[in-house]
């Protein structure tokens, strides 16, 4: 009765075994259970849930249905850093070489952007030469050698995951914390890092929509972590508005330059504070987070961070010569719109301005669309910053024939000014689970 066994124990509440979970997994994999069993499986899943133990061996279970990479014969504890995505994040940009920068080495896999969020490996393809596919020999060599490499997910990583995750989306379970949780985690551990820190973001601008789900999601991914003997921390962050103030990709870019040179944002440093400090503190690098906080401060204000990320964009084929001299992005057209009011910025929809610079060309709404990695939006303001009729809003980088009044006029529409100083506003971090 093999598959349906182990359909109707989950179906019926049961707790699955070990056993039950990688078997179904391997023969998943291997073709020997059609995609409506597996739809079953996961709808039952979805609707009984799992618990931590089953959720871990569903984890290792797609981590090891392809490649392992192996990362031992790098020194140090070896970080990986992972956000859930949302409008514009450009963390790992800034955060990764900060890190590397203190001595924790971090060997990164790194997505492409599908919908209105953006994906690091479209950003720094933006950099005109830089490599985003190595060999693993090479990829592994440059950790070694300078601390730091980020290239794309190789195709062998977790394919039983790449497979579920395509069957989830065409059959509503893509909302199950437990599978959500063992995606990600699967990748993250298949990828081989010795540490994990994880960015959960919810809000208007994220998968989460609530804080609570975000805590939940969480938790249950440093349980997989703690129990696949990977120390695992969680940062609950805010997407309620951008993170940053750039939405594209050399605008990314051009805004982790500016971070990494002390100009960067305060919700956006916020973030990169908490994370590095978590990967540092995981790395063996920092005793507490305060201590940990302070070497990501220094290691802005000495330009050891700057440096290393200009390192990484040479090893990987990419020209630096730009790098704190000019700004990387050149659209065929650019438009600044003013504020027309005085006040305060109350909102700031970050989904509606992710998915109209998404339309604009800067994300794909299938996994085959190009990119434009030149066109995007560059606020001036943050949540809550004051401003005066006249003042900059924002500057809209766009296409040859767009129309850039048209395209402005629905980005104001999503920055909301008011007379009144908004009585709260959501923290940017409301929890670190470790």
């Amino acid at each position: 009765m093999w598959p349906i066994d182990c359909i109707e124990h989950k179906r019926d509440g049961k707790v699955l075994t070990k056993e039950e979970i990688h078997r179904f997994i391997d023969d998943y994999t291997a073709g020997r259970i059609a995609d409506y069993q597996a739809a079953a499986w996961l709808m039952a899943v979805y609707l009984r849930g799992m618990t931590a133990e089953e959720t871990t061996e569903l984890t290792m279970a797609m981590a090891r249905s392809g490649d392992i990479v192996d990362l031992s014969s790098i020194p140090g504890v070896k970080v990986d850093k992972h956000s859930t995505g949302g409008i514009a994040d450009t963390t790992t940009l800034i955060v990764a070489p900060l890190v590397a920068a203190a001595g924790v080495p971090v060997a990164k896999m790194s997505g492409r952007g599908l919908g209105f969020t953006g994906g690091t490996a479209d950003k720094l393809e933006a950099i005109p030469g830089f490599r985003i596919e190595l060999p693993e020999d090479q990829f592994l060599q440059q950790v070694r050698r300078m601390g730091l490499a980020l290239i794309t997910q190789s195709g062998d990583i977790a394919p039983a995951d790449k497979l579920l995750y395509a069957l989830r989306d065409a059959t509503g379970t893509v909302e199950s914390i437990p599978l959500i949780a063992s995606s990600i985690m699967s990748k993250k551990i298949a990828s081989g890092a010795d540490a994990i820190v994880l960015d959960v973001k919810y809000g208007d601008g994220a998968f989460m929509k609530t804080k609570e789900d975000a805590r939940k999601l969480a938790r249950m991914m440093v349980d997989i972590g703690r129990l696949a003997h990977k120390p695992t921390r969680a940062v609950i962050t805010s997407m309620e508005a951008p993170l940053g103030t750039a939405i594209g990709n050399s605008l990314e870019v051009d805004e982790a330059v500016d971070a990494l040179s002390g100009r960067g944002g305060r919700r956006l440093m916020e973030v990169v504070r908490a994370i590095g400090a978590q990967m540092l503190l995981v790395g063996g690098k920092a005793g507490s987070e305060a201590e940990g906080e302070q070497m990501i401060d220094d290691l802005v204000a000495s330009g050891k961070g700057l440096a290393k990320f200009k390192e990484f964009v040479k090893a990987q084929g990419g020209s630096a010569s730009w790098i704190g001299k000019r700004l990387l992005t050149k659209a065929p057209q650019m438009f600044t719109a003013v504020c027309t009011d005085e006040g305060y910025i109350t909102e700031i929809h970050g989904r509606a301005l992710g998915e109209i610079a998404m339309a604009m060309g800067a994300g794909r709404a299938r996994k085959e669309d190009p990119i434009d990695p030149m066109v995007g939006i560059r606020l001036f303001k943050e949540l809550g910053d004051s401003i005066t009729a006249g003042e900059p809003l924002f500057t809209l980088y766009g296409k040859a024939g767009a129309d850039m009044a048209c395209i402005a006029q629905e980005i104001a529409s999503h920055i909301i000014v008011q007379s009144q100083r908004p009585d709260h506003i959501e923290p940017v971090i409301s929890e670190i689970i470790t």
